[in-house]
C-alpha cells in the first residue's frame, strides 16, 4: 500500500517540499533546504547507491533520483527488484 501512495503522491511531493523549502530559504532560512539536502545525500550513500548499481543505472542518474525524490525512487525500485510488491 505504500509503494502505490509513493507512486502516486510521492514524487511530486517531494518537488514540493523542495519548492517550500526554497521558498523558505529565500524569505526566511535556508537551513530547512541544508536539511533536506543532507538527508537526501545520507539517504544516497547508504542505500541509493546500492539500489541504482543494483538496477543498472548509473552513478549519477542514482545520485540526480535520490538528491530529488529520495526514498519514493529507490524504495519503489528495490521492492519490485525484490519481487515483493508490484508497483504498476
Amino acid at each position: 500500500m505504500f509503494l502505490k501512495f509513493t507512486k502516486a503522491f510521492g514524487q511530486p511531493g517531494c518537488v514540493a517540499l523542495y519548492a517550500v523549502f526554497s521558498a523558505l530559504a529565500v524569505k526566511i532560512t535556508v537551513i530547512p533546504l541544508i536539511l533536506l539536502l543532507v538527508m537526501h545525500f545520507t539517504e544516497y550513500l547508504i542505500i541509493g547507491h546500492k539500489v541504482a548499481k543494483e538496477n543498472g543505472l548509473g552513478i549519477a542518474e542514482g545520485f540526480l533520483k535520490c538528491m530529488c525524490f529520495g526514498l519514493t525512487w529507490w524504495l519503489p525500485v528495490k521492492k519490485a527488484s525484490e519481487g515483493n510488491e508490484k508497483i504498476n
